[in-house]
């Protein structure tokens, strides 16, 4: 698959205003728009500004990890990707083909910079959670791991486990990001997301899920001012 990246031109945008036309690239019922819009700046500055990982340490073992647990509505997740030059732009228009590496769920087998085949909810962090682990176990201390989560994600049980043990264990190199939108089935209740995160030991922030300045500020605070898990909470609007 790293051959194919021979067949597009790689991307050579680096902003994010190039982004809205690189998401009308890929088109389908399975685009889910929401899921996608959602996610859309954290993405950016995520890939921008924080994570240290290029389409030339893709395979680098003291690269950062991030893990799309959100991975029913990955489109933005291509653009930002195509933006940053993991693949070539002409990727997009085949989105979701029988022909095309870009499925409607992530491939880690067939989308460079991918990290897990991602899409049935409440997996993401379950498996960042062992990713963490195994980095420290064999001695990586530098890298962090970020997962990114939908609100309504958070309803399923294996994320209330994998919260649970890894405030248990402080993981150091743990970072959630919690897009909230407002779509839980029931609601969060006094002390929102966060309170479910920080009863169990993590560090919380909620900041706009749109202002690029205050996530990147969350980052480099909770990254640099805690030694256990970090939770980031950015906040969008809701569903009408």
């Amino acid at each position: 698959m790293r051959a194919r990246l021979a067949a597009g031109k790689l991307a050579v945008m680096r902003t994010y205003a190039e982004l809205p036309r690189l998401m009308t690239l890929m088109t389908g019922d399975e685009k889910h728009g929401p899921s996608t819009t959602s996610t859309l700046d954290v993405l950016w500055v995520l890939y921008d500004r924080v994570l240290g990982v290029t389409p030339g340490t893709v395979d680098d073992p003291g690269r950062d990890r991030f893990l799309l647990s959100k991975g029913h509505g990955p489109a933005a997740y291509y653009a930002v990707l195509a933006a940053k030059g993991f693949f070539p732009e002409s990727w997009l228009t085949g989105f979701g083909s029988a022909s095309s590496p870009l499925g409607y769920h992530p491939d880690r087998s067939l989308v460079p910079g991918v990290e897990i085949a991602s899409g049935s909810l409440g997996h993401g962090l379950p498996i960042g959670v062992g990713v963490a682990h195994g980095l420290l176990a064999r001695g990586f201390t530098e890298p962090r791991v970020y997962v990114l989560v939908g609100d309504a994600e958070l309803d399923e049980g294996s994320n209330s486990e994998a919260i649970v043990y890894a405030g248990a264990v402080s993981l150091p190199n743990l970072t959630v990001v919690a897009v909230d939108n407002q779509s839980s089935s029931y609601g969060w209740g006094p002390g929102g997301i966060e309170a479910h995160f920080a009863v169990g030991g993590w560090s919380t922030v909620r900041v706009s899920g749109r202002d690029h300045e205050a996530l990147a500020s969350a980052f480099r605070v909770t990254g640099a001012a805690f030694t256990g898990p970090q939770l980031v909470v950015a906040e969008v609007e809701g569903r009408e």
